[in-house]
């Protein structure tokens, strides 16, 4: 029985011949390091004159707040502004420039705090959320000066929506009741637009700041009219444009963009659909200068750049990107450029400036160290399969350079579970691939980018027959002659942990090893100790962990450890609030109880994501390590 392991560290047997069974060839290792170690850019937002860029990059081991010119030289240096101490989550440039607000998670939590600094590097203080149970929702600025956010006391389900005054540090709720997530306000901050209803279920409604009234944007039989989200007023304060679900088969059901008519005395008239694909999801939208429509499309889990007529909705333009995954961006005041964050299989998070014309090319931003040797990484390539009930799936193939069959396979859950497996930048599937693993990323039930009805295909009841996917993936896998039974892992991060525990305890003759990254070991826990908003949004998910406790029992894998044979790692960061770290401890501490080979590795500092540097390197290795240990 292996010993009980509360140390970031894991303890492995030796082999005959004194080296460690498992243990990583150093050309692997070395591979692994400049995978795992390589840094990333993200969440750009653009100065008001277009000169700066503000964003989040991890070069320093931790993720911080820097400002680089645009256009300028490349061997112009970033200016730091973010305090050594602060993980920095998010970034936005006030409409005059005079001030940035970013938001800071305290100790790797789930909670954020709202920071203020001067572009200069001045000023810096806290606005809001320095309640310790405090949560601050990024937002938007108003006007100068002036900054609305979403928060919640953490001492209950519900969120407010908070206008901060960054001079005089003071706050005003436009709106309460119930959870509301603000998307818009109006010119004259008589209206706020805010997202409600739990996950997977959202709806905007328009709030009458002075009377607290809040009515649907769109009435229930209109398309979208169940769940949209992402409202927003246009520029002209004539309407509201809507990200919504619309309706179609299934497959089809994809999210679009819905304008609504709007009076000056809250008035709400018929919506008509601007944008909408059947193979692909609105990810994000923008309103240029000119009327016409930036369009981010999501077509299978690969971005699709898009110009249109703002009133035909008809493609004026496509944009070409370098790279096929585009999670974050901001466009210049002129609509004439757009600062993308980019990401592929080969290349973290960096940041490309695009023109949107016909003259100029995308280029790559020089706030990043060297990318990692591309010799490092694979391409993956999409593959289709059916479910059991012959329901369409797909996913992500990565096979080792000059591996042809079958080969000892990982198969790689994502989070959410309304997640998607894209061909973005991995570092702990390159790592097992660079460790010599093939590795398959499906998107099982309940993943996102296929639709509304896919997407909802496993709340609640349906859970359980979804779980059915697993089995049905690995089956396509050997009987295409892509892994060999026997030797074949689960891994899988947040929900992925947890389908990884699944799949161990209900298939264990098809499973050889598993990893569970911050998954639930048992839905009731997880209620339990989540954050309250959080379990208040996940009843539509999983069910009411009062009235479904018996249902959240019998798809809880605490519940069925004694199926368990394969060996299991369970990592996880000791401040995470999302998923609590009890989740991992409580599994650990009964398999061990049950004589079962499981091993504990806890990130000090961390939260629900392993975001240091140090520490991403090193659940790499150990995630490498132990896959190729039993694997």
């Amino acid at each position: 029985m292996a010993s009980p392991l509360i140390h970031p560290r894991i303890a492995v047997d030796a082999g005959p011949s004194g080296t460690t069974a498992g243990a990583l060839p150093a050309e692997v290792r070395l591979a692994v390091a400049e995978i795992a170690g390589a840094a990333g850019a993200w969440c750009p937002a653009l100065s008001p004159a277009g000169d700066r860029v503000a964003y989040v990059t991890d070069r320093s081991g931790t993720p911080r707040l820097e400002v680089l010119p645009v256009g300028g030289a490349a061997a112009a240096l970033p200016l730091v502004l973010s305090g050594p101490d602060q993980e920095v989550v998010s970034v936005a440039w006030a409409p005059d420039g005079a001030w940035l607000a970013y938001l800071v998670s305290p100790g790797g939590s789930i909670r954020a705090e709202l920071h203020v600094v001067r572009p200069d590097g001045s000023g810096s203080r806290p606005v809001a959320g320095e309640d310790p149970y405090a949560t601050v929702f990024a937002g938007h600025w108003t006007r100068p000066g002036s900054y609305v956010c979403t928060i919640a006391p953490g001492t209950g389900p519900d969120a407010d929506v908070v206008l901060v005054d960054v001079e005089a540090g003071t706050h005003r709720t436009l709106a309460r009741g119930g959870f509301l997530s603000v998307t818009a306000v109006s010119a004259d901050e008589r209206w706020v637009l805010a997202r409600r209803g739990p996950r997977g279920y959202h709806h905007v409604v328009l709030v009458d700041v002075g009377t607290g009234r809040a009515r649907r944007v769109l009435p229930l039989d209109a398309p979208g009219g169940i769940f949209s989200e992402d409202g927003r007023f246009a520029p002209d304060g004539r309407s509201v444009l809507l990200r919504a679900s619309l309706p179609g088969r299934p497959g089809t059901d994809r999210a679009g963009l819905v304008e609504v008519p709007f009076g000056p005395d809250g008035c709400l008239g018929e919506g008509r659909v601007v944008l909408r694909r059947p193979d692909a999801d609105l990810d994000g939208y923008a309103v240029r200068p000119d009327g016409t429509v930036l369009a981010v499309w999501n077509a299978g889990g690969v971005t699709e750049l898009h110009v249109h007529h703002g009133d035909t909705g008809a493609v004026v333009d496509r944009v070409g990107l370098p790279e096929p995954v585009l999670p974050g961006w901001s466009l210049s005041a002129d609509g004439g450029t757009v600062v993308t964050e980019l990401t592929g299989p080969h290349t973290p998070r960096a940041l490309w400036s695009v023109p949107l014309g016909a003259t100029g090319s995308p280029a790559r931003l020089p706030s990043l160290p060297r990318r990692p040797d591309r010799a490092l990484s694979v391409e993956p390539v999409r593959v289709d399969h059916a479910a059991a009930d012959g329901t369409p799936l797909h996913g992500w193939l990565y096979t080792p350079p000059g591996v042809h069959g079958a080969n000892r396979t990982v198969v790689s859950f994502h989070g959410g579970p309304e997640g998607q497996e894209r061909p973005a930048w991995s570092p702990v599937v390159q790592s097992l691939v660079a460790a010599g693993c093939t590795v398959f990323a499906p998107n099982v039930r309940g993943s996102g980018g296929q639709g509304r009805a896919f997407a909802c295909a496993d709340d609640v009841a349906a859970r359980e027959s979804t779980f059915a996917d697993v089995p049905a993936t690995v089956r396509f896998l050997v009987d295409a002659g892509l892994a060999l039974p026997g030797r074949i892992g689960a891994h899988g991060w947040s929900y992925g942990g947890y389908l990884t525990l699944v799949a161990l305890t209900r298939w264990p003759d098809l499973f050889a090893a598993g990893v569970s990254l911050a998954g639930m070991s048992d839905l009731r826990t997880f209620f339990a100790g989540t954050e309250p908003w959080m379990a208040a949004a996940s009843v539509t998910e999983y069910g009411d962990p009062v009235a479904d406790r018996d249902m959240l029992a019998g798809i809880s894998p605490m519940t069925a450890l004694d199926r368990l044979t394969a060996p299991v790692l369970l990592a996880h960061g000791d401040r995470d609030s999302n998923v609590p770290v009890a989740e991992s401890v409580q599994a650990h501490q009964a398999l061990q109880a049950l004589g079962a080979r499981s091993e504990l590795l806890l990130f000090p500092g961390e939260g629900h994501t392993i975001v240091g540097r140090e520490h991403v390197i090193e659940l790499c290795e150990r995630v490498a390590e132990f896959f190729t240990r039993w694997l």
